[in-house]
């Protein structure tokens, strides 16, 4: 059948308005894709290729007491050369001058930046690295260089800059002095007085506008930021340099010559609960020492005989005692049910008073004393010592604080023994500054402050915030006793017959207590058993200035364990260091410890914090102190029983942080 005209004009006419319909179709797709959804894609495309990075403000300066710098930020930058946003003839004109001027500063050849900067440019390298750390003197001559002083555009400069946090001091007093970190997560670890004092030293972030070159590869877009960082504000500490520099010096010596595991000692203004020194030195496998853990705020552990103070005031208080009262150390042993309590010298003493039993810390007499005055009213003892605060914390700014344990006789662990255990400090469990808090309270006239490590914030030369002396206690017992406890301490190391005689000295007055306990004195095998040697006490004796506690653990017995002969003499030489005519200098001569195996030490702390962040970590095997820290980072309420490392954790490794509000640490 023959195809008509008219069909031909009907194909025709259905085809041309098909092709309209299309083309209007398109029409209106790039109608909207311009009007709009193209916002969108602007956005998007933006988005791939410019990104606005933050960057990190310059934290405060952390200073001692005098104005002196225990840790800075310090800016280092890092230069790099974009090829190609630079002409080929500018370039062949500046790459010799550049090139010598890059070696006359940084020390290699003018061949070798020759040879780099054409490498970069045949290869259109647009992110080359020509220097790393260079400081900002550095920085500011390289961007006066040939080429490089036309800026990012014309003369391909980049520059990044990263800030370093430094410490003066090097190791000495670096725990103490600690540091703050954050992950991209979100997530601080925090140690020491910059971990404490975080919120004032850290600053606001600024932004940076970057553009993608490469492959994970971003450069900053010309030099300005979109938005300012505001630096931090600066925190006057507490610490005083030069006393925490014979404290250092004088532990670490102790430290080497006993061989011991690990120690600390805190120096405290006993007016106004300022502390000057702190010093925290732990033994590694090589047989060296060094800022590991914070043992003074972290470390709880039985005291030993350094906690009969707390027992005698506690019975003079309830009038139960008095220090003409006499007691009979029979044979130097005194059996309690199946258990014997010995005195440290064989025979004992005979029947002396409280006051001599105290000087020469006898304690048959002191677990006499206690179990006899209070063993038919236990609860009326555990109340007076919780009356002086000795069962709560001091709640310190900084993380990680060892919690007291003194167990009330309806709590499990109480037993027919526990009065008589607690008389000479076992069976209890206090940090050293929270000991040292006690016996500074004494020599403060009855006054307990709380330790305070920081005097005030400051903006350069405003101050932003002052922090006063506070009051933990206004009298924690009567002045009469007061009175009575400070000649006491002050026989201690003055009277022939006291444990700290070999201390005294005619140049210069203290006052104080011995203290050794024993470790694993459970265990049946003596190869075993360790000891804790401390002193507690004040200097001068008749007006205290500061107070001083000094702990060492694990000293080697076959060179001596007694509190008065491995911690005294750390004791008597800060004393003397601080109070008499030896000169106080105000430059320090520091002696950094150049050791990978120690940095590697004490880093492991960090590395292990960072490891979890919606899981609950593991922490068996760590120093309690840390568990305690990096678990309650994750907001997980902890309690602590025992001392030492972690032996188990209640919740196990692997749980949903969001399922758990509570963990159990036992340690060992």
């Amino acid at each position: 059948m023959a195809v008509t005209d008219k069909t031909i004009l009907k194909r025709l006419y259905f085809v041309t308005g098909f092709l309209f319909l299309f083309a209007g179709a398109v029409l209106f797709k790039l109608v909207n894709i311009q009007m709009v959804q193209g916002e969108k894609y602007r956005k998007l495309a933006h988005k791939r290729t410019e990104k606005l990075f933050t960057i990190e403000p310059n934290r405060g300066n952390l200073y001692s007491d005098d104005g002196s710098l225990l840790a800075t930020s310090v800016s280092k930058y890092t230069i790099r050369f974009d090829a190609l946003t630079v002409k080929d003839a500018d370039f062949k004109e500046n790459v010799k001058p550049l090139s010598d001027a890059l070696a006359q500063l940084l020390g290699e050849t003018s061949s070798h930046y020759q040879q780099l900067l054409r490498k970069a440019k045949a290869n259109k390298n647009r992110y080359a690295l020509i220097a790393r750390n260079l400081d900002y003197s550095e920085y500011m001559a390289v961007k006066d260089f040939p080429l490089f002083r036309k800026g990012p555009y014309k003369g391909g400069l980049i520059i990044e800059q990263k800030i370093v946090r430094e410490h003066p001091l090097g190791k000495i007093a670096e725990r103490s002095v600690g540091y703050e970190r954050v992950d991209e997560n979100g997530y601080y670890t925090r140690v020491g007085l910059e971990g404490a004092f975080g919120q004032y030293l850290r600053g606001v972030e600024g932004k940076r506008l970057k553009q993608k070159i490469a492959k994970g590869q971003w450069k900053p877009i010309g030099f300005d930021n979109i938005v300012e960082p505001k630096d931090g504000y600066d925190v006057v500490s507490t610490i005083d340099i030069n006393i925490q520099d014979i404290a250092h010096h004088a532990l670490l010596g102790q430290l080497e010559k006993y061989k011991a595991d690990h120690g600390c000692v805190i120096v405290m203004e006993t007016a106004t609960g300022e502390v000057k020194a702190i010093s925290n030195l732990g033994r590694t496998e090589a047989g060296k020492y060094y800022e590991r853990l914070n043992y003074a705020i972290g470390e709880s552990h039985e005291p030993g005989s350094t906690f009969k103070l707390m027992n005698l005031v506690a019975g003079l208080e309830d009038k139960v005692i008095d220090t003409s009262d006499v007691y009979d150390t029979e044979r130097g042993y005194w059996r309690i049910y199946r258990h014997r309590i010995k005195d440290s010298k064989r025979g004992g003493y005979g029947k002396i008073s409280l006051a001599k039993a105290f000087e020469v810390s006898s304690n048959t007499a002191f677990a006499k004393m206690v179990h006899e005055s209070y063993k038919e009213n236990p609860e009326k003892y555990v109340d007076r010592l919780y009356s002086m605060q000795l069962n709560q914390e001091l709640g310190l700014p900084i993380k990680g604080e060892g919690t007291p344990v003194i167990r009330y006789p309806d709590e499990k662990g109480w037993s027919g023994l526990s009065l008589a255990q607690m008389a000479y400090g076992y069976e209890v469990s206090m940090t050293p500054l929270q000991v040292l808090s006690f016996y500074n309270a004494i020599a403060n006239d009855g006054e307990m402050v709380k330790p305070r490590l920081i005097k005030e914030v400051k903006e350069w030369n405003t101050t932003i915030q002052k922090f006063d002396k506070e009051v933990i206690n206004p009298a924690i017992c009567s002045r009469e006793t007061v009175e009575k406890v400070q000649h006491l301490l002050a026989n201690v190391v003055s009277k022939k017959h006291g444990t700290g005689h070999k201390l005294y000295s005619t140049n210069f007055s203290m006052a104080g207590k011995t203290g050794t306990a024993q470790k694993n004195y459970a265990s049946k095998d003596p190869d075993k058993l360790r000891y804790i040697s401390s002193f507690a006490g004040y200097f001068p004796a008749e007006n205290p200035k500061y107070s001083c506690i000094v702990v060492i653990h694990e000293p080697d017995k076959s060179v001596g364990y007694y509190g008065a002969d491995v911690s005294g003499p750390v004791f008597k030489s800060i004393a003397q260091k601080v109070y008499t005519s030896s000169p106080l200098i105000d430059e320090v001569d520091m002696e950094k410890v150049e050791d990978q195996t120690l940095e590697k030490s004490y880093q492991k702390y960090f590395a292990e914090a960072q490891k979890k962040y919606n899981k609950v970590p593991n922490v068996k095997g760590m120093c309690g102190m840390d568990a305690v820290s990096i678990l309650e980072n994750l907001g997980i309420e902890v309690e602590v029983k025992g001392n030492g490392k972690v032996k188990r954790q209640s919740v196990s490794q692997g749980t949903d942080l969001n399922t758990v509000d509570k963990i159990v640490l036992e340690l060992s």
